[in-house]
Order: structure tokens, then sequence, then C-alpha cells
């Protein structure tokens, strides 16, 4: 049995939007919320919310086992901060490392069981998602790339390590937008609010 950590990354900065936007109202949630929520309706194992210096109450009224806090206090470093302090804190028998934005708040928990079952399948050691030849995220890497995310500097993601290994990756089309959809500024969160009226 192949079990998956998901690291829902939550400290970024927001800085085109100017206010945290994963604080945002989405529907009857927040969009964090709403991505937590997600990834708690998929069959990942656990969910370790990266978060920059405080526990949100959300991970507390949600009241989830499943939840682990990672509090990383070098966001100001960037993306990769936040993917190292969750690799750091995962489940150590966990073999895949699914990694999540938290200002995705379209994506599906059956385009996420989707990729999941390919994981599982052995049909390749990263697992990305494509939309109408697009590619996007969240994206699954075997835990034999844990040494390559924990190196990795500056604001960036798991993008080098896929360009990396090109014979390792397995893409997988998916009938669903959100996963190349994220929201960056205002004109970003108004469409999508507008996309996705309750």
């Amino acid at each position: 049995m192949l079990n998956i950590s998901a690291i829902l990354l939550g400290a970024g900065e927001s800085r085109r939007m100017g206010k945290d936007k994963l604080s945002l109202p989405w529907k009857k949630k927040t969009i964090f919320e709403q991505c937590l929520q997600t990834l708690l309706g998929s069959r990942v194992n656990e969910v370790i919310v990266v978060l920059k210096d405080r526990v949100e109450e959300v991970v507390f009224r949600m009241n989830q086992k499943k939840v682990t806090v990672a509090v990383n206090r070098h966001y100001k470093k960037g993306m990769s901060a936040s993917i190292r302090r969750g690799v750091r804190a995962m489940d150590p028998k966990s073999q895949g490392i699914l990694i999540a934005l938290g200002d995705q708040p379209t994506v599906k928990a059956r385009t996420i069981n989707a990729l999941i079952r390919v994981f599982k399948k052995g049909e390749g050691e990263i697992i990305v998602p494509s939309f109408k030849g697009r590619r996007g995220n969240p994206v699954i890497f075997h835990r034999r790339y844990a040494k390559e995310l924990l190196r990795l500097k500056g604001d960036v993601g798991g993008k080098s390590i896929v360009e990396k290994h090109p014979g390792k990756v397995c893409i997988v089309p998916v009938k669903s937008e959100g996963v190349v959809r994220d929201i960056d500024t205002w004109m970003d969160y108004r469409k999508e609010l507008r996309m996705n009226k309750p």
C-alpha cells in the first residue's frame, strides 16, 4: 500500500495581491479552507499544512486527525522553504509527496484521486496533471525525490525536478481546468468568483 502525504503550501506572502489571499472569502469558506477541504476529501493519507507563523483556526475547527501543521518561519525565502518544511514534517512511511498550492480552490478531489491512482499503478515517479495540453498542479513526487525537494532554493516549486527527469514523468490529462488556474491578483480572484458562484 503506497501512502501519500499532501503538502499544502499556505505560507506565501501574496505580494501581487497586497493582502493575504488565502484568507479571502470563497463561497462559505476561505480560499485556504477550500483547498484544505478538497485534500481531506481525497485519498491522501495525511495533509501537512505549511503556514507562516500561526496555526490557522480552520485546522482546529475541522478537527482532522489527518492534518499536521508545520510552521515555516523562513517563508520570506520563498516557496522552496515551505516545500522543505513540509517534506521534513511528513510521515516517513509515505511513498508519495503531493505538493498542492493554497491558491487553487477549484481543484477537485476526484482529480487528485485520478493522479493518486496513476501513481499507485507505478506508471510514473512524477505525476503531473494536464488540462488541454497545459501542465498544472498538484504534482506527486515519489519519495526518492525528497532529497532533491530539500535542495530547492528560492521562490520555486518542483518544476526544475520535473524538467530534470523527463523519463520519469507521467502526464495525466484531466477534465478539470482547476489544475491550471490559481489566484495571484484581484482580477484573478474576481474572475474565479464570477465563474464559481454558489
